[in-house]
């Protein structure tokens, strides 16, 4: 006999995350499952306070830097390191951002680093994130995804120095070395 799994609804999660059975799990809904989230190692706590913060002092004024907070996708509510979204920041007093609200995501990956590849990614691209940056710490490279379609993204690059731009902000130089932290 085949099992059946519940997917969850986006509303069926904010009803579940409201009544306050999850408080204190670490868990985020991905593709209408239910999904523990991995622990953070001290290497992955401190490259994604630390380049939060580097974008925080470049994009002043320009976007919110957001850490480890949801975003709201067609049947996903997932938690990326780092969300770089529009202004102003009070949109987001009575939701999360949603895909049109959000320039690009980073995840920093070690352990979790088939699960972003392989997983996250397809979410990311059928709900039109234009770019979706992987900030691979054991191989310390940076892999960019851009241009969405179908679930995929039909353009990744990989990055070990130099600088980078993102797509929303072409003017804005963003040193790897500030990334990767090498």
């Amino acid at each position: 006999m085949a099992s059946t799994i519940y997917k969850w609804s986006i509303d069926e999660w904010h009803k579940l995350v409201n009544s306050g059975v999850l408080e204190g799990k670490p868990v985020e809904l991905l593709e209408g499952d239910i999904i523990e989230m991995s622990p953070e190692g001290i290497e992955h706590s401190y490259t994604n306070q630390s380049v939060s913060d580097y974008l925080k002092d470049l994009l002043k004024g320009d976007a919110q830097i957001r850490d480890s907070h949801p975003i709201t996708l067609d049947n996903s509510e997932p938690e990326p390191d780092i969300a770089i979204v529009r202004l102003p920041e009070t949109i987001y007093r009575n939701h999360h951002p949603y895909s049109q609200d959000i320039y690009w995501l980073i995840e920093v990956s070690n352990k979790t680093l088939k699960k972003d590849l392989e997983e996250k990614i397809i979410t990311y691209a059928r709900n039109g994130i234009p770019e979706y940056w992987v900030i691979d710490l054991k191989n310390k490279k940076l892999i960019v995804h851009t241009e969405p379609h179908n679930s995929r993204y039909s353009q990744i690059r990989e990055f070990k120095s130099g600088t980078i731009t993102s797509q929303a902000f072409p003017k804005i130089k963003i040193d790897l070395e500030k990334l990767l932290l090498y």
